[in-house]
């Protein structure tokens, strides 16, 4: 079982959890420390101007139950905020609250510091066709691109 390969979903998955630890480590130390991921989920899918919780529950892979309660925790710390729709008076829009827009940069900056650390372990032609070959990859696995 050692000399098997690892499938290709398992290598992306363990550098992705990687980055995930050492972004809610930092979020916790900056005072943010209580959002799960499965809130960061939905959270990192809200649109600038806000989303739909169905939207955000396909998206999301998700039932629109689950994120409905996601939702509803991350509203009651504060991280977000439902909205009247402007297009549609009977709909309501999930919005980044001001709490939630400053947990963004934390967590931005930590992602910034993990790839620094990636390219310069890979070297900057390598680092560049992963990131090429991923976003290559984008096209067939992401419908929501």
């Amino acid at each position: 079982m050692a000399d098997t390969p690892l499938n290709l979903g398992l290598l992306l998955f363990i550098p992705y959890r990687a980055m995930e630890s050492r972004v809610f480590a930092a979020l916790a130390e900056a005072g943010f420390g209580d959002v799960t991921p499965a809130q960061a989920r939905v959270f990192q899918r809200i649109a600038p101007g806000g989303s739909r919780l169905t939207d955000l529950a396909e998206q999301a892979q998700i039932t629109k139950q689950s994120a409905g309660f996601l939702v509803d925790q991350l509203e009651r710390a504060g991280y977000v905020e439902r909205v009247p729709d402007p297009t549609d008076a009977r709909a309501r829009l999930v919005r980044v609250s001001e709490r939630g827009a400053r947990s963004i940069p934390i967590a931005a900056a930590v992602v910034a510091e993990v790839e620094a650390e990636w390219e310069a372990h890979l070297g900057k032609q390598r680092a560049r066709q992963l990131r090429e070959a991923l976003t290559r990859l984008r096209e067939i696995t992401d419908p929501y691109q």
